[in-house]
């Protein structure tokens, strides 16, 4: 049987003694389906007469959803640019028209107190003609 000469670095759970120096170490290198693994210590990995890293393949942009291009990035600075003016300018407009809202609000209040004034009369005139029978 034989093993393809590829191996992950993987960490394992217990320590145990190094291929080479046999120090406790829980770096691993195995293969893809873990058939053949040894325990070896980091700095062994850093030896380039022991193990040679196998090149990182690099990354696919179509497959990189998480990147964001610097067009998405300026177009939603946009957006928010604009809806934090236009907020500027709703509270502006509140507070230029806060005086008018107040007057017809206190039309409303008074309007408010005609009613609870008529209220009580008729409540109070409820009870006299009870006491009237």
């Amino acid at each position: 049987m034989t093993f393809p000469n590829f191996y992950y670095k993987r960490t394992a759970a217990t320590a145990k003694a190094c291929y080479i120096c046999y120090k406790p170490t829980v770096t691993v290198l195995a293969t893809i389906d873990t058939s053949d693994f040894f325990y070896t210590c980091p700095v062994h990995l850093t030896d380039r007469g022991f193990a040679t890293r196998a090149p990182d393949p690099e990354p696919d942009v179509k497959k990189d959803k998480g990147a964001v291009s610097a067009e998405e990035i300026a177009k939603v600075k946009q957006e928010w640019e604009e809806k934090q003016r236009l907020k500027k300018e709703k509270e502006k407009e509140k507070k230029a028209d806060g005086g008018k809202k107040d007057d017809t609000d206190g039309e409303r209040k008074d309007a408010g107190e005609e009613k609870d004034v008529d209220a009580q009369r008729a409540k109070a005139e409820g009870q006299s003609r009870a006491k009237d029978i």
